[in-house]
């Protein structure tokens, strides 16, 4: 196991949070996730965004089977654009690589300079995330989850994405 992803389950088990651990071939994207059997869970599509200035970042939880649509989540976070963000902020803000974006990530984050935005589809629903790589998958609730939120001191902001594939 890397660092990064060692240092994510010592905070998850001192924090009590209970999960399942998957191992599997590296997952790229959400669909390479979506062909692999993890768990009873939603799988996550995870999208490392900023605004045209790339002077605000963003984390964007969503189901795997929903289509981005960047004028609607714009919009509703009152940002005239949003397109993906580099791949050198993403490892300077949440210590991770193209492939194994996620919200547990955000324990990288103690400056707060991404912030989340989830789907509102995703409230409540037991939770497949990266690990902070992407070789593996992990499987927790939704209240584990905010715990998880609550000790990286990250506040959600929630969307209603409508688009589905």
């Amino acid at each position: 196991m890397l660092q990064r992803e060692d240092a994510l389950y010592q905070i998850l088990e001192e924090l009590e949070i209970v999960y399942e651990r998957y191992e599997h071939p590296p997952a790229y994207t959400v669909e390479d996730c979506a062909q692999m059997t993890i768990g009873k869970a939603v799988h996550c599509k995870n999208l490392f965004l900023c605004n045209r200035q790339a002077t605000e970042h963003y984390l964007l939880m969503m189901r795997s089977n929903k289509k981005f649509n960047t004028a609607e989540a714009s919009q509703q976070i009152e940002q005239s654009r949003l397109s993906f963000g580099s791949a050198e902020k993403l490892m300077e803000y949440l210590g991770v690589e193209p492939g194994a974006v996620g919200p547990m990530g955000l324990i990288n984050d103690a400056a707060n300079k991404v912030s989340l935005l989830i789907d509102e589809d995703l409230h409540g629903e037991a939770l497949c995330v990266h690990p902070n790589v992407n070789t593996a998958s992990i499987v927790l609730s939704y209240m584990g989850f905010e715990a998880f939120l609550r000790h990286c001191g990250h506040q959600p902001t929630y969307l209603h994405l409508n688009k589905t594939t």
